[in-house]
């Protein structure tokens, strides 16, 4: 295989430790062309509180390619990384979404509701290809299973050079596929410290605040002091694990703060508007 340089945009942000900044969109043909041209690290199609659809996945990849800008740059790494957010809740263990969404060609599967070591152990194996035990990196054991054409298509390699590419960024350098679990309630804050000192792989934690207000009792309180104690738990035990942390509701009002606390995944709030994507590019010196 050639020297293929890394085609996971928001994977090499955070390589070379830099802020990533993302965005949810809606899987349509649409909002992948609005978000096409946007100075996104990747975007992360919405299929937790938006129908899943295998097709409208694939169709909404199709249409955030930029073809010029992936001939102008003499790379097969796309402008911006499309990711995906699966249905299903930590605890239904659900390896077939994943399983669906790497196999159209998507580099990365963010876990919504992950709260204990087994749960965000599924999360990392559900992306994983399986291997003999007497392999490098054997755990978290993999149990992807192989059908690798639509997305080795996608990622313009053939099947062979796939395979050496998608193993999870943070546990092999060559892999691109980035393993994002969602931590939305107490007893995964609880249990976060053995999450990350037991399962390797974890590329970042994004935190739920929506759901961790709900049970704190405060929904959509952004601000309040009990919900901002419980981030600030989050952010330190990923600190001591040198693991990013995402915030999924940053704008302009709230930026240079999220960015001077640490968070090096940041999501937008605003779809459509590049507005408090330019803030954060330029506190980042992106710009």
């Amino acid at each position: 295989m050639g020297n293929i340089p890394k085609l996971n945009g928001v994977a090499r942000a955070l390589e070379e430790h830099q802020v990533a900044f993302t965005t949810f969109s809606q899987m349509d043909i649409n909002s992948s062309i609005a978000i096409s041209s946007s100075k996104f690290d990747g975007v992360i199609f919405e299929g937790e509180h938006s129908p899943w659809d295998a097709s409208s996945l694939r169709d909404s990849m199709q249409f955030l390619l930029d073809r010029g800008y992936i001939a102008n740059n003499g790379s097969l790494a796309p402008r911006i990384t499309p990711m995906v957010r699966i249905p299903a809740n930590g605890e239904e263990m659900s390896q077939w979404h994943a399983k669906q969404a790497l196999d159209t060609g998507v580099y990365g599967v963010l876990w919504p509701h992950i709260s204990t070591v087994d749960e965000a152990y599924n999360a990392v194996a559900s992306c994983r290809y399986p291997s003999l035990k007497s392999a490098p990196l054997y755990e978290p054991r993999g149990i992807r299973g192989d059908g690798p054409v639509r997305a080795a298509r996608y990622w313009g390699l053939t099947q062979q050079e796939y395979y050496e590419k998608a193993g999870i960024w943070s546990l092999d350098p060559k892999g691109e596929i980035l393993v994002v679990v969602q931590i939305e309630d107490t007893t995964g804050i609880e249990n976060l410290d053995d999450i990350l000192a037991n399962v390797p792989g974890i590329g970042v934690i994004l935190i739920g605040e929506g759901d961790l207000g709900q049970e704190l009792g405060f929904p959509r309180q952004y601000d309040h002091p009990l919900l901002l104690e419980a981030i600030a738990k989050i952010l330190d035990i990923c600190k001591k694990y040198g693991v990013a942390v995402g915030h999924a509701h940053a704008d302009q009002d709230n930026m240079q703060k999220l960015i001077e606390q640490g968070f090096r995944f940041i999501m937008t709030t605003t779809k459509r508007s590049d507005a408090d994507l330019e803030k954060g590019l330029e506190l980042t010196g992106r710009k």
